[in-house]
């Protein structure tokens, strides 16, 4: 199944996070902090949201840092992915 976000929507999928710390030592599931980071797996058309014209910066395939509470999970084909706004997102992660 394909999800295409609408309007100034993105979806994007979590990087898993490590599962070690730099000591040596390992987490649990518990003791993991949510990934702030992402990798985009779709991008909404923009246009006019909520009376604004919206031009969408992020394209597919490129990862993100998102805001810590921000967007909706949902799980589609045993994936789990967040939808959210483009102006939830605050960087675009360089190589």
């Amino acid at each position: 199944m394909q999800v295409k976000p609408l309007g100034d929507r993105v979806v994007i999928k979590n990087v898993e996070s490590e599962e070690t710390t730099k000591s040596g030592i390992i987490l649990t599931g518990a003791a993991k902090e949510k990934p702030q980071m992402a990798d985009v797996v779709a991008v909404g058309p923009g246009g006019n949201v909520d009376g604004k014209e919206i031009t969408m910066h992020v394209t597919t395939g490129q990862r993100v840092i998102y805001s810590k509470y921000a967007g909706t999970e949902v799980k589609i084909d045993d994936q789990e992915l967040i939808i959210v706004r483009q102006s939830d997102i605050l960087a675009v992660v360089e190589s």
